[in-house]
């Protein structure tokens, strides 16, 4: 309830201040587990993935943001669940996977953190990917939070990772530059993948 109420009044300030173009919304899909990874440009792109999707999306957040008076309960009441800086817990990677494996919408930002030129990403996205068996969607955020200004969300087809079945972690870096190549495509051309 808390999650529909925040997502309208979100639409209503994005409708006034950040107008959203979004293009390929039917690649996400309607059911079962989806690991949508975005590019990272600014702390608000959490809500621009997800407030035009039917479906809730799950992030991990950085624990310290839950010790934050009302932004902590906000956070955890809208699915988030906190994740540590500088090494990711194995309650947190079980608490992804279970989210993915439970049929939920996890939104992951493969870079890790903000940049704004599309840096080097980690290899969390590829590992969760992999083992959850979670349809893969690739997105990409397009524009700059400036007010008043256009941005635009892509959102490719589901990516196939069916030949990286049974790999080991040796795989990894190999499926983290699909998925990154994947994004980095749609920044650029402005249009949805294609498998």
């Amino acid at each position: 309830m808390i999650y529909v109420i925040c997502r309208g009044l979100l639409r209503f300030i994005y409708a006034i201040l950040f107008p959203l173009k979004i293009i390929g919304k039917e690649n996400v899909p309607e059911e079962g587990g989806v690991l949508l990874c975005a590019n990272h440009i600014s702390l608000l792109d959490p809500m621009t993935i997800g407030i035009k999707l039917r479906r809730q999306v799950k992030y991990m957040a950085k624990a310290e943001l839950f010790k934050v008076p009302v932004l902590g309960w906000l956070i955890d009441k809208l699915g988030a669940f906190p994740v540590k800086r500088g090494g990711v817990s194995k309650e947190s990677i079980k608490t992804a996977l279970n989210t993915l494996r439970s049929g939920h919408v996890m939104g992951i930002f493969p870079e890790g953190t903000r940049n704004s030129d599309s840096g080097a990403a980690k290899k969390g996205a590829a590992s969760f990917a992999l083992r959850s068996g979670a349809a893969v969607v690739p997105a990409a955020i397009v524009g700059s939070y400036k007010p008043f200004r256009r941005i635009t969300v892509i959102y490719g087809a589901p990516i196939d990772l069916s030949s990286f079945a049974g790999a080991g972690s040796e795989s990894l870096e190999e499926v983290t530059d699909v998925i990154m190549g994947r994004i980095r495509e749609m920044a650029q051309t402005g249009k949805p993948t294609v498998n």
